[in-house]
């Protein structure tokens, strides 16, 4: 079906829960909670997804994608911890994760054009303007979506410090 390999499926099914995962942090908290019930659940579906590119990628772009993938994720994730990075932690946390959710839509909203319907894909052209238009929008979003973010932890750190002087 959809010409995916079992190890494709495995692929496909191992990252899928991390689409809502990101939609409920995104929606809830305005960026991925690394530190949460959802934030461990898109952890290990992005490495589960990321990883297994790996073993089914046909294309050197898809391994870029997927290392690039994995090492702002791990990034991501472990900024938080570090002491040294204090203040700029959370938003290089909140950075770092928003382009993993960019590079999880890209090549998902990508396959899903090229794939479905079975047998009848909606885009047959990887140069198709709905495809590219596609991918400018997800970039378009990424951009505002990481302004906002920034924009509102200036603001809320703005607002702990008066509160805390």
């Amino acid at each position: 079906m959809f010409g995916i390999s079992a190890l494709g499926w495995v692929h496909t099914l191992g990252s899928l829960p991390a689409i809502p995962a990101a939609a409920y942090m995104l929606a809830r908290h305005g960026r991925i909670v690394p530190r949460s019930t959802p934030g461990l659940i898109y952890l290990v579906s992005m490495v589960i997804g990321a990883a297994s590119v790996f073993i089914i990628a046909r294309q050197p772009v898809s391994a870029a994608f997927a290392a690039l993938t994995l090492v702002l994720l791990l990034a991501g994730y472990g900024v938080g911890r570090v002491f040294a990075f204090r203040r700029a932690g959370g938003y290089l946390e909140t950075i770092l994760l928003s382009a993993t959710v960019f590079l999880l839509m890209l090549p998902t909203a990508s396959e899903v054009l090229r794939r479905v319907p079975d047998g009848h894909p909606v885009v047959t052209d990887p140069h198709a303007p709905l495809l590219i238009g596609t991918q400018v929008g997800l970039l378009i979003a990424l951009i505002i979506g990481i302004i906002t973010q920034v924009l509102y932890l200036r603001r809320q750190g703005a607002q702990l410090r008066r509160v805390v002087s």
